[in-house]
């Protein structure tokens, strides 16, 4: 199978390489799917590049965990009614030597998940991590029903999805940051009531205005280092600050402020999602997937040859939603 990996860490016109390695063959409870599609995301580079660790996992690392293809084979235990269905693929490369960024993978059977007729082949190599992250992040803790809600970066790969899953799950007013009027377009497009413009207005005055000085009842937050004293103004008491992502590993919090607040903070990592967490989430997105009421967002394709580009672009933040790679 033609595939891309990488021995060392390091940027990605260095260390990505493609070649030619042994077709996987699915064992017990296993399937092998046929690939269509692979999602970069910014878990993804930033693994490749090292920011997290220097030394690999495994002495050679197929990225992506995320995926759409078709099951071609399946391993003992496994119906074989399963082989021709169109499936989405979740933590393809979490704790795994080979991700998506191939022809083929091989992997439990029930990290294969049945796509639904009509949704686009390559909107199913977006949902492990960017549409199940916001909708975990909109249904945890009880959930947004009849409530307000932030989402930070509301034009963004998880964003976007935030934006259209508060509405769907029933908030009562959705405000989205974002950091030009052409996100604000797509932002509002997706469901959002408000969408601020980060850089030219002031937030915390923005949301006063639109909440009557309550503040929001949820903050879904994609940077808290950055964002953080702007979080716990914008929450009213007794709120939740909702957090997915940080773009520095260390960051400080001041006391008072959340105690005198009565403040929920509330942290994930899609990949470690407990197991009644995803299933249930999983069956969200199938409803959601079937009546068709979801946007996909689609930044750029780009074939597997141009897997530097893709990872580049994804690290540029350049890009206005998913970034996916077409395999050969």
């Amino acid at each position: 199978m033609q595939a891309a990996f990488y021995e060392r860490t390091g940027p990605a016109a260095e260390v990505l390489t493609l070649a030619a390695l042994p077709d996987p063959v699915p064992g017990p409870g296993e399937v092998r799917v046929r690939l269509r599609w692979s999602g970069v995301n910014p878990s993804d580079v930033k693994s490749r590049a090292g920011l997290r660790s220097k030394q690999l996992a495994f002495p050679r690392i197929v990225p992506h965990s995320d995926g759409m293809g078709v099951i071609e084979s399946v391993g003992e235990g496994v119906d074989a009614k399963r082989i021709g269905e169109r499936v989405w693929i979740w933590n393809g490369a979490w704790g795994r030597a080979n991700g998506t960024a191939a022809q083929f993978i091989v992997l439990p059977a029930r990290q294969a998940v049945a796509l639904p007729a009509g949704v686009p082949d390559e909107a199913g190599a977006c949902l492990g991590i960017p549409a199940l992250t916001a909708l975990h992040a909109v249904r945890m803790a009880g959930g947004v029903d009849g409530r307000s809600v932030l989402v930070a970066g509301g034009a963004g790969a998880v964003g976007h999805y935030a934006v259209q899953f508060a509405r769907l799950l029933g908030a009562r007013q959705v405000i989205a940051t974002v950091s030009s009027e052409e996100k604000a377009q797509i932002a509002r497009e997706a469901g959002a009531h408000l969408a601020i413009d980060y850089r030219r207005e002031d937030v915390a005055e923005r949301v006063r205005e639109a909440t009557d000085g309550r503040g929001v009842d949820r903050v879904i937050e994609v940077d808290i280092a950055a964002n953080r004293l702007v979080d716990l103004e914008l929450l009213r008491p007794g709120g939740d600050l909702v957090v997915y992502g940080s773009g520095q590993g260390e960051f400080s919090l001041p006391f008072f402020p959340l105690i005198l607040k009565n403040l929920n903070l509330r942290f994930f990592i899609v990949y470690n999602l407990a197991d009644d967490d995803r299933t249930q989430a999983e069956a969200v997105l199938a409803d959601c997937l079937s009546r068709g009421v979801l946007q996909h967002r689609i930044a750029q394709r780009l074939p597997l040859a141009q897997i530097v580009q893709a990872h580049e672009l994804v690290e540029s933040g350049r890009a206005i939603g998913n970034v996916v790679i077409e395999l050969p």
